[in-house]
């Protein structure tokens, strides 16, 4: 299991050539809390970000991104239908409050925790700000339903939970 933040602004290399394409930007998941694929920032005088499905990544490792091979070049208006990102965009999630089905705000959406095997989305780590950090620490909650990504919160359900 793997935090966004430890593979932000990681390289992505290809395995076939050695070749660093560029940096991971940000992570590109489904309101169900699929993870569809990294977007990175690519390397060169024509930079655009490039969405890599999760499909081509090689493997995670504590340095870098591996890819099979360089990945082709594809229209992205079209998979990114219905997709969400964690910090750009509007329906962005980092720095949105995140607030339960019942109503209860939770703090600050900082971080995601993700299993890459899998490609989920399974937890959420929140702040209450800089002192509370301090002296509490960053709480984390862990839940398996789709979450509801508004303009300007993000409701999870944690019902599910409770039963455990």
């Amino acid at each position: 299991m793997r935090t966004f933040s430890s593979i932000k602004d990681l390289p992505v290399y290809d395995m076939s050539s050695g070749k660093e394409l560029g940096k991971v930007l940000d992570l590109c998941f489904d309101k169900m809390g699929t993870v569809n694929g990294l977007m990175m920032d690519t390397k060169g005088l024509l930079k655009k970000n490039k969405l890599i499905p999760l499909s081509q990544i090689f493997s995670f490792g504590a340095d870098g991104i591996m890819l099979a091979n360089e990945p082709e070049e594809e229209r992205m208006t079209q998979k990114l239908m219905g997709m969400h990102f964690l910090e750009n965009g509007q329906d962005r999630i980092i720095g949105k409050p995140l607030v339960t089905s019942e109503g209860e705000k939770l703090g600050l959406v900082e971080d995601v925790y993700f299993k890459e095997e899998l490609g989920t989305i399974v937890g959420y780590e929140v702040t209450d700000g800089f002192f509370a950090d301090m002296t509490e620490g960053r709480k984390i909650f862990k839940s398996r339903n789709p979450l509801t990504i508004g303009e300007n919160v993000v409701i999870v359900d944690l019902k599910e939970n409770e039963n455990r």
